[in-house]
């Protein structure tokens, strides 16, 4: 096939004029799936399993498969350095990549290939295939082909490790997957709060809360911070208020008595 990276994957081509679209078998998708989960089965920590996506398309589908099978998912912008430089706070050291799509996330599998970490890809008949190790041949341009891809091979994780059975089916719609585009009433609804019509507050009497009675206005008092504070010395004694007389004696009597005089002049200079 022309401009194929798996001419052994391709069945057929077909022109639709602008350029030729080819028609990958099935079989050999399956197979390759097979052998990335049995890969990813083999990790002891699940989390040493990094799943990344910088484009839309696949971000949710990442999310969703590192919340069903415990891996270390990178959805967006893939920070430069981030398998590389250790002093930086999204430093991370995984033992295997699972990326979408080669083109988008090439920074990933460049840095990768410095630490030798293996790399599985999803890849079309198209994509650069350096440094991916195991690459499953699909359609990676649309949003069912992706999320339907994630969902196959996290099923079939989790069916090698044993959490669900091949006999029953998994409860997990592969829709959960799927890139989901908001229309603009759904972003209008998600910027725009409701907002409720003022009530009438002019007219309308106020409210009086349930088990609680009419609050009754305050008797018009002193207030009692105004009030002057109780004096914590003993009263004192009013010396008018009662009258002290001495028995048998009349100070008063005689008004020409001299108490100390004396009749004998004394010469104090002699």
């Amino acid at each position: 096939a022309p401009n194929s990276t798996f001419p052994e994957a391709v069945v057929s081509t077909q022109s639709t004029g602008r350029h030729d679209m080819c028609v990958i078998d099935i079989k050999k998708t399956w197979e390759k799936l097979l052998l990335a989960a049995r890969v990813i089965a083999s990790i002891e920590n699940p989390a040493d399993v990094c799943v990344i996506s910088s484009r839309n398309f696949g971000q949710r589908a990442v999310l969703k498969f590192a919340s069903h099978t415990g891996a270390t998912p990178i959805a967006g912008r893939f920070t430069p350095g981030t398998f590389t430089n250790q002093i930086q706070a999204a430093f991370r050291e995984p033992r295997l990549l699972v990326v979408t799509d080669p083109r988008a996330d090439h920074q990933a599998i460049v840095e990768s290939s410095y630490v030798n970490i293996p790399v599985i890809s999803f890849c079309n008949t198209d994509s650069p295939t350096k440094y991916v190790d195991i690459a499953i041949p699909c359609n990676i341009n649309t949003i069912n082909s992706v999320g339907l891809m994630w969902w196959l091979l996290a099923r079939e994780v989790k069916r090698m490790r044993g959490d669900i059975s091949r006999i029953t089916e998994w409860e997990i719609m592969p829709d959960l997957y799927f890139y989901r585009e908001e229309t603009k009433e759904e972003e209008e609804e998600a910027t725009v709060p409701d907002v409720q019509p003022a009530a009438d507050t002019y007219n309308a009497a106020p409210a009086v809360p349930d088990g609680f009675a009419a609050i009754e206005p305050a008797a018009t008092a002193e207030p009692v911070s105004m009030l002057a504070p109780n004096s914590t010395f003993p009263a004192k004694e009013e010396w008018v208020a009662t009258e002290t007389t001495t028995a048998g004696a009349d100070w008063g009597a005689d008004g020409n008595a001299d108490w100390g005089a004396s009749d004998t002049v004394v010469d104090w200079a002699a």
